[in-house]
Formats: structure tokens, sequence, C-alpha cells
């Protein structure tokens, strides 16, 4: 692993309205590295990142590239200076196509126009180095959110970039796809790239990359080569205990074979799946597995009624439901956390508080309204 110092930040602070998000935190990357920045939600992760990529200023501290300070003050100059990010909310345009989110803005020009037949090709060139079947050519939206993803990080590879930050590039990927991905990080910092590696996934901290950094409660708690830190460790570092001190009880099955199938699905058919049946019981945790597109989200959209059910039925404690929508699901008893949590799972112009009650206000109706009271003791 290369030595050199690609990256420098040292005593970076920064403090929000009753909160030091940083205080005295230091972070060094090398060029020809992957390096994880771990911590607990709150830890500091995402306004480290925020710091150095022109998103928010610091309050103190230095940032050098390449042995230079910079003082970068937006993503478009962290851009230009080499530092490219992938954030874990997809942040690309839906209404444009594949090949137009990755080239937008250094679009190949012929003469005063743009070489759309170019940035077709180049855009087919990049995405099949991701091992990905998709027209390029069709608009961003027709795609799941694993795909947009995997668009984000090809377009973010293409830029030349010294330092490639990565926030939670898994989160929608399945396992064939993290392989892809880390097979492509592989090569970059095999080309002297700095990639900085943000995830919750401790499996794949150790399967991936050279050196972490651990930060706590907007601190920093220490630097650390990857082969020589123990999973428990790293846990102890991350929460600020040792790993004597957990209470850690092993999960020892929970589930009740002593009643009926809580749920069970039967021949389920819908747009994009046929004849899915399943069972899950009392206190049991089901996983659904498959490749990219093999219908997991579909399965649980149509059991909550999200999408139309067009063959099958589906029973609960040994009785068949009806499920013709979400309401009739959350009556029931279901609850659903879908793949697109921002777009699907909140309301942004709606309140913690609101966001957090109007599904029970749903299941209750409207005549039965959640008092201010009552709201406020349930968000809390």
């Amino acid at each position: 692993m290369a030595e050199k110092q690609l990256l420098e930040m040292e005593h970076i602070s920064k403090e929000f309205p009753g909160v030091k998000a940083l205080q005295d935190v230091q972070f060094g990357l090398r060029a020809g590295e992957i390096h994880a920045l771990l911590g607990e939600n709150g830890a500091g992760k995402s306004t480290l990142i925020k710091v150095l990529t022109g998103v928010e200023s610091l309050d103190s501290g230095t940032v050098l590239l390449d042995g230079q300070s910079i003082h970068v003050n937006s993503p478009h100059e962290a851009q230009q200076v080499g530092i490219s990010t992938v954030y874990q909310e997809v942040n690309l345009c839906p209404d444009l196509t594949v090949a137009e989110n990755i080239y937008i803005g250094r679009e190949p020009m012929k003469g005063k126009r743009i070489d759309w037949k170019s940035v077709n090709k180049k855009a087919a060139e990049l995405i099949k180095d991701f091992d990905l079947d998709i027209d390029v050519d069709v608009k961003l939206d027709n795609y799941s959110v694993a795909i947009q993803q995997m668009v984000a990080i090809a377009r973010a590879v293409d830029v030349n970039a010294k330092i490639l930050i990565l926030d939670e590039p898994t989160s929608s990927l399945s396992n064939a796809e993290v392989e892809k991905l880390f097979g492509i990080m592989r090569v970059l910092r095999d080309r002297g790239m700095g990639i900085i590696f943000v995830t919750h996934f401790l499996d794949q901290v150790y399967e991936v990359t050279d050196r972490i950094t651990v930060l706590r409660n907007g601190s920093y708690v220490g630097t650390y080569e990857t082969a020589n830190l123990p999973k428990v460790e790293l846990i102890g570092k991350m929460i600020g205990k040792e790993y004597s001190e957990l209470n850690i009880t092993p999960h020892a099955g929970g589930e009740d074979s002593s009643k009926p199938d809580l749920v069970k699905t039967q021949n389920l058919s819908g747009a994009n799946i046929q004849n899915v049946s399943l069972n899950l019981k009392h206190g049991e945790v089901a996983g659904l597995s498959g490749l990219l597109g093999s219908g997991r989200s579909e399965t649980a959209r149509l059991i909550f009624g999200a999408d139309k059910t067009l063959a099958g039925n589906i029973s609960m404690d040994g009785k068949e439901v009806k499920i013709k929508d979400p309401l009739d699901a959350i009556r029931l008893g279901i609850a659903f956390c879908p793949e697109d949590r921002k777009k699907e799972g909140i309301i942004g112009e709606l309140s913690i508080r609101e966001n957090i009650t109007i599904a029970l206000q749903a299941k209750r109706g409207l005549g039965k309204k959640i008092s201010r009271k009552e709201a406020d003791e349930i968000s809390a």
C-alpha cells in the first residue's frame, strides 16, 4: 500500500446551534488506499464529509490536498480539485436518461452541439464495466434505486478524481452488485486513487478496506490498520465500551410453531412477479434473498397492497384476507418500510411528529383524531 499522504485534515471543528458536530477531528487518506470512516449515527461522519466537499464550511482547522492547502466552498469546487462524492441518497436527475446523467455538464461536443451519439456510446461502455445490462438511452426513473446508485457511482468514477467518497453506497445493492462495486474499488485503488468508504456494514469494512478511522460523538477516536483491529475491538471503539462490558445475548430463535402461520401467501402474482408462495411464523425474522430485479421488493409491495395483486391469496393466522390497498394492510397490523424511504416512506413537508403518527391516524380513521398531546407522547 502506498504511503503518500493524499489528503490531510487536521484540527477540524464544526459547530451548529447547540451542537458541536466536530471537535478537533483529524483524518488522513493515502494515495492508493480504501479508508473506512466509521462511527455510530451522530458520530460526525456526514459532517466531516460535508466539510471536505464544501457543503458546510469549517469553523477551524486545515485541509491539505497533495500537500497544498485547499478551501472548498461548494461540491462543484470539490469536484474541480479532484474530490468526487456518491451519496447514499441518489442525487441524479430522474427525468434525464442514464447517459445524460453520467455526462451532464461535461458532454462530448461536435462543434457547438452536444455529440449525443458519442454520449450514448461512452455511457454504454462505462455501464458495461459495471456488468449492468441496461439501456442508457432510457430515463433513469425507469430503473430501481439500486441501479440508480450504480449509475451514480459510474458517473463519479468517470470523473477525473483523486479522491472518491462513497457514502453508504451498498445500502441498496444485492450481494452480487456489492462484489462488482468492490472489484471496481480495488481497481481504482491500484491506480492510485484514494477512496473514503462510509458504511454501517462491518463485514464489508474487513473485506475491502486498508485502514479505519473511528469517530465518536464528534470527536476523533483513532486510525487503525484494518488487518490489525479485531471486529469486537472496533465495535468497542465505536460505542465507547470494551467488549467485556457489553451485554450480548445470542439469538436463540423466537418463532412460535404452535400457532398458524402469521402470514402465508400462495401463488401470489403481480405485474412483475409470478406464483410466489412463502410463510412467516409468529416471532420469526424471514429474509427475502435474490439478485437485483428478482422480485424481492415487488413481493413485499404486493403483501402490503402497494401494488395490485393479479392472482393468488394471502392468509393471516390461518384466515384468508383481502388486501386491496395499503390501508387494508395497516388495519391488519402490517407495516412497510419501502426501498426508497425518502420518496415513498416519508412526507418531507410534514413534521417528524406528523410523519410518525400519520399511519396510525389512517388506521383509526378521521373520526378518531389523534390529539396533539397523544401525538407528542407517541413521537417522543
